[in-house]
């Protein structure tokens, strides 16, 4: 038997090329996939831009940070954050602009982005209300802040005044936490507890022996400082952006208040409004 006449040897069949697996229909895996905010890596994570919320998570509870992500002009601000990943063995790592980008979603990312495990906001409880109430702390409910640029805003400005939580109604436009309100908080949400709170009215009724409950009104409020007089703490309640309060929501508010203006224009945005009236609660305060 000649050479030409051997049966060929049969071994392993080759491995399919790129093209043999789009014939079958197959997707081929790329040899160094990018991350992205749609794969699982970023599936039920806090998704936190910008240097001064990232390190406000880093300051607040580093242990919540799973991975962080920062283009070249940021590797100095973000040595210390990776020092303290390389301790807890979390991944980091330096990525061009444009993988930034699509890890964060949005080309509004500041150079870094954490992605961290998502804030925990309670159930409000009447026994904290009670003791929230005797230590003279101010309350502020959002209900209907649709905007989580204006929730982002509002976050921050409680965090400058130094009050010390923030609630969020079940109002069926009330934005949640998300990574636009976290960027524009610029680290306010680390600071603050985050509580939510069911059935409005009932509720507010509830803490009038508690709390000087206070909504806000386009016009025919009281002046601005009542909010600073004493007496008890007062309960801040701030409405949807474009609608403002429902009625039964007002109805069980002890107090409306209005911030006089020009005339002008009718009123101001939601996020400015409660900076001109927490920072009125804040200084009440400081006067007890």
């Amino acid at each position: 038997m000649n050479g030409r006449d051997r049966p060929k040897r049969r071994g392993a069949p080759p491995a399919p090329t790129g093209s043999d697996r789009v014939r079958r229909g197959e997707r081929p895996v790329p040899r160094n996939p990018r991350p992205d905010s749609r794969t699982p890596e970023f599936h039920d994570v806090d998704k936190i831009c910008g240097l001064s919320a990232v390190a406000a998570v880093f300051r607040r509870d580093p242990g919540r940070v799973l991975r962080l992500y920062y283009s070249d002009r940021m590797k100095g601000s973000a040595g210390g954050f990776c020092a303290t990943l390389a301790a807890q063995r979390r991944p980091y790592r330096m990525v061009p602009e444009p993988e930034l980008e699509r890890v964060a979603g949005t080309v509004l990312h500041g150079g870094i982005v954490a992605a961290a495990t998502p804030r925990l906001v309670l159930p409000l409880n009447p026994d904290d209300l009670a003791r929230w109430s005797a230590a003279g702390e101010a309350l502020v409910i959002l209900d209907g802040i649709g905007n989580p640029h204006n929730l982002g805003a509002i976050a921050r400005t409680l965090a400058f005044f130094g009050l010390p939580r923030m609630v969020l109604s079940d109002h069926s436009a009330q934005a949640g936490l998300s990574d636009a309100a976290y960027r524009v908080a610029e680290g306010g949400l680390e600071y603050l507890e985050l509580y939510s709170a069911s059935r409005l009215p009932e509720l507010l009724k509830s803490m009038r022996p508690l709390y000087r409950v206070v909504a806000t009104a386009a016009e025919h409020g009281a002046d601005v400082g009542m909010l600073s007089s004493p007496g008890k703490p007062i309960c801040l309640l701030l409405g949807n952006e474009e609608h403002g309060l429902l009625k039964a929501t007002l109805r069980a508010c002890e107090h409306t208040v209005t911030i006089a203006g020009a005339g002008q224009v009718q009123s101001l945005n939601v996020s400015a409004t409660a900076a001109i009236l927490v920072a009125a609660i804040a200084a009440g305060k400081g006067r007890r």
